[in-house]
């Protein structure tokens, strides 16, 4: 591991460019693009308030752009190549359970989303523990988004 001096620039390009693709995909395919299918669907108690999502996955991506930024002055890695999966898995699922209305799809989805996410954040950590404890809430964020995933796909059929 090294511990070299934090690469600013590089977190914030990073942050900048996760948080940027995050939103535009919200945007097209979240909630308010399937909105009545979504309002329509049986939730969990768990489920947290909509307003609740924009913010939490916001500060999410920021910190997910920062701790890539941190991995990507070195030459191509295994860090490198986990993040970058876990990362358009990431983005894949939000036009899958809510552009195509598959909860199912986006149930495995999720679940090798957590596989390629906790792999990542362990390769992160080796090349940068400020990556590898950036990644921490995300794991527990999608951990939790996949059991509301499971739940409105039980309850949904």
């Amino acid at each position: 591991m090294t511990d070299r001096p934090l690469p600013a620039r590089a977190m914030l390009i990073g942050a900048a460019i996760v948080l940027l693709v995050g939103i535009a995909l919200g945007f097209l395919f979240g909630p308010q693009s399937g909105a009545a299918w979504y309002n329509a669907l049986q939730k969990p108690a768990l489920t947290p308030p909509g307003w609740l999502f924009g913010p939490v996955w916001s500060a999410l991506y920021i910190m997910i752009g920062a701790a890539g930024g941190l991995i990507w002055r070195d030459s191509f890695n295994r860090a490198r190549f986990w993040y970058l999966l876990q990362l358009v898995l990431n983005f894949l699922w939000t036009p899958i359970f809510f552009g195509m209305q598959r909860p199912d799809l986006a149930l495995g989805l999720i679940l090798a989303l957590i596989i390629a996410a906790v792999v990542a954040t362990l390769r992160m950590g080796a090349v940068s523990r400020l990556a590898g404890w950036l990644m921490v809430p995300y794991l527990v964020w999608i951990s939790f988004a996949a059991v509301l995933n499971f739940r409105i796909w039980q309850l949904n059929g």
